[in-house]
């Protein structure tokens, strides 16, 4: 029987997917959830970012971000500094322990996305990225009025 809930599948593989990164990650001893790993990762590559530069890239609201920036903070891997040109603003800043650990995260996740291809040959991973990279065109976050929650 064909199935064209694509937004079930979506969501369902998506959450799959979560749940066994996370689990990978917690296997192998890396202290942060895939999400965290991300804003470590942001931070590496430019390191003093704001909250609300992180929360777009990343793509949560400034909330969730506040709680796993504070969660980042509290194990020392990240470290909240006052920015030099912005009293009002604050820079998240990753620590040589965030950094280690963003890139032990790193490795289980090059792992999983591996498996995510196994099975499948080149010319069908080159058109299911195709498929997932148009949900960037189509469904813009600046696009629709109504927020992620809505």
């Amino acid at each position: 029987m064909k199935d064209d809930r694509l937004i079930f599948l979506i969501f369902t593989a998506q959450n799959k997917l979560r749940t066994y990164l996370n689990n990978a990650l917690v296997a192998a001893n890396v202290r942060v959830t895939f999400v965290q790993a991300g804003i470590l990762f942001l931070l590496k590559q430019s390191n003093g970012r704001t909250m609300s530069d992180l929360s777009q890239l990343i793509g949560v609201d400034n909330s969730t971000l506040t709680g796993l920036v504070d969660r980042l903070e509290k194990v020392g891997f990240v470290a909240r500094q006052a920015s030099p040109t912005d009293r009002r603003s604050l820079l998240i800043q990753v620590t040589p322990e965030g950094i280690a650990e963003g890139d032990k995260a790193k490795m289980i996740i090059k792992r999983v996305n591996e498996e995510i291809k196994t099975g499948f040959p080149p010319e069908e991973m080159e058109i299911f990225k195709k498929i997932l990279r148009s949900f960037f065109e189509k469904f813009n976050k600046n696009t629709g009025s109504r927020s992620e929650d809505g």
